[in-house]
This record gives C-alpha cells, sequence and structure tokens, in this order.
C-alpha cells in the first residue's frame, strides 16, 4: 500500500503532495460554503416574514387566518417534516459507517414523508384557492401564500436534490464527495425544519388567535 493510501485511508479526509506536503480536503471547504448560502437563504425568509408580519392584518374584508387555518391538518404536516429530519439523521449515519443499504432507506423514507408535507401544502392550497381565496384576493393572503409558498419550493428543492443523491449513493457507493454532498444537504433539510418551526408559530399559531 502506497504512503497516499495509507495517509488517506488513516486521516480520511488529508493527502501528500510528492513533497510531503499535505493538503485537506475540500468537503470542509465546500460544506462551509453552503454555510454561507443558508445565511444568505435566512435574510431571504426573514425579509419575507417581515413582509408577512405588515401584511397578515390586511384582510381587505375577506376570511383571516383564525377563518381558513386548521391546526389539525398542519400538525400532521409539521410532523412528517420533522420526522423526516430524524430520518435524514439515520440516512447521515448510515453514510459515515460505509453502511449503503442503510442511507439509501432512510433517505428513502425521508423522501416519502418529505413528499407528504409537501402532498398536503399542495392540498391546502388548491382548497383555499378553490373557495376564492387565492394569493390575489388580500394582502394578508398574498404574504400567506408567498411565505408558505417558497417554504415549500424549498422543500421540493431539496426532495428533487435528494433522488439526485440516493441515484450518485447507488451507482457510485459513499466516496469522501458523495457523503460532502448529503452532508450539504442535510443542512439545507434542517435548516427548513427550523424555517417551518417558525412558518408554523407565526403564521399559523398566532393567525388562529
Amino acid at each position: 500500500m502506497s504512503t497516499l493510501t495509507m495517509n488517506h485511508d488513516v486521516h480520511g479526509n488529508e493527502h501528500q503532495d510528492a513533497h510531503g506536503h499535505a493538503h485537506h480536503d475540500t468537503g470542509s471547504t465546500t460544506i462551509f460554503g453552503f454555510w454561507l448560502y443558508l445565511m444568505t437563504d435566512c435574510v431571504l425568509f426573514a425579509s419575507v416574514f417581515a413582509a408577512y408580519a405588515v401584511l397578515f392584518m390586511n384582510t381587505a374584508g375577506g376570511v383571516s387566518g383564525k377563518d381558513i387555518f386548521e391546526l389539525d391538518y398542519v400538525l400532521i404536516e409539521t410532523f412528517a417534516l420533522l420526522f423526516s429530519s430524524i430520518t435524514y439523521g439515520f440516512a447521515m449515519i448510515g453514510a459515515h459507517r460505509g453502511n449503503k443499504q442503510a442511507t439509501l432507506l432512510w433517505l428513502l423514507v425521508t423522501f416519502a414523508l418529505g413528499a407528504v408535507f409537501i402532498g398536503m401544502e399542495i392540498n391546502e392550497f388548491h382548497h383555499l384557492i378553490a373557495e376564492g381565496n387565492g394569493p390575489q384576493r388580500s394582502a394578508f393572503l398574498t404574504g400567506f401564500f408567498s411565505l408558505v409558498g417558497m417554504h415549500g419550493l424549498h422543500v421540493t428543492a431539496g426532495l428533487i436534490w435528494m433522488i439526485v443523491l440516493m441515484l450518485e449513493v447507488l451507482k457510485r457507493g459513499l466516496g469522501n464527495r458523495t457523503v460532502t454532498r448529503l452532508s450539504c444537504l442535510s443542512l439545507f433539510w434542517h435548516f427548513l425544519d427550523v424555517v417551518w418551526i417558525c412558518v408554523f408559530t407565526v403564521v399559523y399559531l398566532m393567525g388562529s388567535v
């Protein structure tokens, strides 16, 4: 076994060049860069939250939150998304252990829970629009659809990303690059959980009072 291979096996994220100088794997840099992206996404969501806070009282004589929100229904959505965060954690444990089957299984469970969340959100939007409570009805509904819809689009993007990574794990296994990408998606998915807790509290709980 060469010195390069032995060094990679021991350190995992380092290798040596021909002159014996150690170089770190780019995985940590990639994850740091993804943290920076999440910070910009925080600013985006904060801006939309602020807009909603300004608009939620402007119902233009139409419905308000307490008229349209069904907390029991939204709680099921919430639990589906929160449990998906736990199952993704199990997927990452499998990935770090090099267990391909466990990683794929937990990613599939996570995807199913995320799909349930999105399906229920689409159903909620369809129900509201069918009753004439679409985003054009009032400033409150514009703010509601914008905030909740933007989070939903992020979750949908995460689901598409998850499909791509499941195919990558299936074809290439759990190499360093793949695990790094799984780690980035993990950060993204947990971030969306935190944002949803804020949405649930600010929009649904406070709006139902």
